[in-house]
This record gives C-alpha cells, structure tokens and sequence, in this order.
C-alpha cells in the first residue's frame, strides 16, 4: 500500500480548525451555538474597498500579477510601514502573499533551516507552530505567563538561544494573550539578540490596528535599529481592515531575505489574486480614522466581557492589551464534577462541557501550548456575546455547585 508522507508526522491538524469544523456540523444539525472560536472582525469591509475591487473587475484587472504583488500595492505597503512604524522598505524588499498566515509558512522556509531551531513564546497561536515544524526547523517553546503579562523577557530569551537557534518568532499583540510589546521591552529583547548575529526575527504584526489604552504598535525593527538587516516584519489586511476572506498579507524585511521568499513563492504560489490587491492597495492608501473607532469597540466589549466573567466561579480573565481575544485562566474549574458525573480534568474537557452542555464553543489550551486556559473572540454579534457570556457564568456556577 502508498504510504504517506512522514512530514505530517512532525505536526498536528489545527485545533482552530477541528472546533471550527464541529461547530459547523453542530450547528446544521440545529444546535443554538454561541461561537467564540473564531479569530474575525465581525465588521463588514469597508464600503470604499469593496468598491475598489468592483472596479478593477470592472476594468479587466484580472489578470496574472508580479510574484511579490503589483508594484503599486507594494509602494503603498512601503507607505504604510514609514507612516504606522517608522520603516522605510523600497517596493524591492516587499513581498505580498495570498494571506499572511502562507507568507509566514514562506518566510520560515526561507529562514530557518532544517534541524535548526525557531524560539518562540507559549502561550502560542497553533499555525506558528506548524509553520515551524512544516519548515523542518524544531519550535523552542518558551512557557510565559500572567506574571509577566504573557511576554518573552530577555533572560528567558538569552536562556534560550543555543547553537543551533536560526529565528524568534515574535506576535504583537499576540494570539491568542493579546500581549503588547512596549518598544522598551523589544530593545531589551534586542539587546539579547545582538550577541546573537546569526538569529533571525520574524515579528508577526498582524492585530497592530487593535491596540488598547492608548498604546501604539512597536515593531522590532524600529525598536532596535541595529536589527533591521535580519528582521522580517510581516503583516497584513485581514484584521484590521475585516478582509480575512480577502487573503492579502504583506512583509518587509532585508533583500537577501526578501529575495529568497519570492523565489520560494515563483515555485509555490503564482502570485496573490489581482481583485484583492486592488481592495489591499484601497485599504492601506484610504482612510484610516475607522481603525481608531473599531479598535474602541473592541475595547469596550473585551472590558464588558472580563467584568462578566469575573462572576464565573474559578475562572480568572486578565483584560488583555490588544486584539480580540480573551484568555481566561480555569485552574478553579479543574477537577470539578459535570451533571453526568465526569469530571473536569483540563481545558480540553471544559470546552467539551461547554460546547456538548451549554452550546458555547471555545478553544481549549493545549491549542496554544498553555494549559488551564481557554481562549474566546469577542468579535461577533452582540446578542451572540451577550448569550454566550451568560451561558459561560451559568456553567461554572453548575460545576461549582457540585
């Protein structure tokens, strides 16, 4: 009999994907979910980027482009990295992908050789982790927590980094923690990695636009400038602008490195869909004001959210800095007793408890290598909010109970 590769031996399916997946299958059979499982904005695409991608269908704009993108949709990225974070990439050192989850496949191919190893910092987003084992490199999980608000410091860093270390994987905010790298805190970070030349950083900046309490996204490559030549900065369109069907990420970086993505891209991709290039190119060169007002939002529905949480017994709900996610800690739940006398034993079985009893779906923490957690969007319609927060209390208050 064919066999198949032993590359899926090195990594798992997504947990995301799985749940997602179960809850479409729930929800056909008739089961009234309220879904917190899935990272999209809940906002519909803004008008005048819809409209730009009419037009250029419009106008026959359907045809093949360059590998990294159209050179216009790559000066407006470079416009965007000088105008948001203080970088000045030329349209020559600008890669644009089908997505920025593919291009970060791409880049650590491209970066990170087989056998070596990509550190990187738990609680974790779980396609990180594929990417990395997809790529032939070993991911170096570095377990943070809520004592240090979810993020690597530089003693965890230096203690890391060995020999064969060819990358950080650096998100912020970070998925699912919604931790926020001040620009202090990335300079000491850098300041590791300067004894380290020959490490690469990969700086994931995808939920830049929601960003919380005033603060303003900090980048590795303007923190410590000296890090600009081995420092990768990608992005993307998905969730700030609510393009995620739309599929454009984007990176800046050295043109070695640049260079290299795009010929892994020659063999691999093609190039990016022309239709969303143009909608990418109307996002990032028209206005910006509503990033402001989406990001409010999602701040006050995350502050709504903790302060309802706060009366589920044995749950613990930091606010998180950024994104839209909530990762609440449930130690206080574990070991409780569900109505059909099984016991709670871990996130995994309180998401079962969840999704099988009350209809709510999240993602268990074992997705993101941090257990007892469970992470939650809040991007989606109100009422579902409203219901699924409600049924959240109502179910830890049952397990308490017993």
């Amino acid at each position: 009999m064919a066999e198949l590769s032993s590359l899926l031996e090195r990594f798992e399916a997504s947990a995301i994907s799985a749940i997602f997946n179960r809850a479409v299958v729930l929800r056909a059979e008739g089961r009234d979910l309220a879904d917190f499982s899935t990272g999209e904005p809940h906002f519909d695409t803004p008008v005048h980027i819809r409209q730009a991608a009419k037009r250029a269908i419009d106008t026959g704009q359907t045809r093949y482009t360059g590998i990294a993108g159209r050179l216009d949709l790559r000066q407006a990225v470079g416009r965007k990295f000088r105008r948001d974070n203080a970088l000045d990439y030329p349209p020559d050192q600008i890669v644009v992908s089908a997505g920025a989850k593919p291009l970060l496949f791409k880049v650590l191919q491209a970066l990170a050789e087989p056998g070596s190893e990509v550190v990187i910092a738990a609680p974790l987003w779980p396609s990180h982790l594929g990417a990395i084992q997809l790529s032939g490199a070993t991911p170096l999980i570095v377990e943070t927590g809520a004592a240090d608000d979810f993020k690597l410091t530089p003693p965890a860093l230096a203690a890391a980094i060995g020999a064969d270390t060819s990358c950080l994987l650096l998100c912020s905010p970070g998925n699912p923690s919604g931790a926020v790298y001040s620009s202090d805190e990335l300079a000491a970070l850098g300041q590791v990695l300067l004894d380290h030349p020959k490490v690469w950083v990969i700086s994931d900046d995808l939920y830049e636009h929601i960003i919380f309490a005033g603060r303003r996204l900090a980048t590795m490559a303007s923190a410590e400038p000296r890090l600009f030549e081995r420092t990768l900065t990608i992005n993307g369109v998905s969730k700030g602008y609510a393009m995620t069907g739309w599929r454009i990420g984007y990176a800046g970086g050295p043109k070695p490195a640049i260079d290299a993505v795009r010929r892994i891209m020659s063999q691999s991709e093609g190039c990016p869909c022309s239709i969303s290039q143009a909608a990418a190119l109307a996002a990032l060169d028209g206005p910006q004001d509503f990033l402001a007002e989406w990001s409010a939002h999602y701040e006050a529905r995350l502050k709504r959210a903790v302060q309802v949480l706060a009366r589920a017994p044995g749950l613990e709900c930091p606010m998180p800095e950024g994104g839209f996610y909530l990762f609440p800690r449930c130690a206080g739940v574990i070991g409780k007793q569900a109505a059909d006398g099984g016991k709670i034993a871990s996130s995994s079985e309180l998401a079962r408890y969840l999704l099988d009893d009350w209809g709510v779906v999240v993602v268990p923490g074992p997705a993101f290598a941090a257990d007892p957690h469970f992470r939650m969007s809040v991007a989606l319609a109100e009422k579902e909010l409203d219901k699924g927060l409600a049924r959240i209390v109502e179910a830890c208050a049952a397990l308490a109970s017993r």
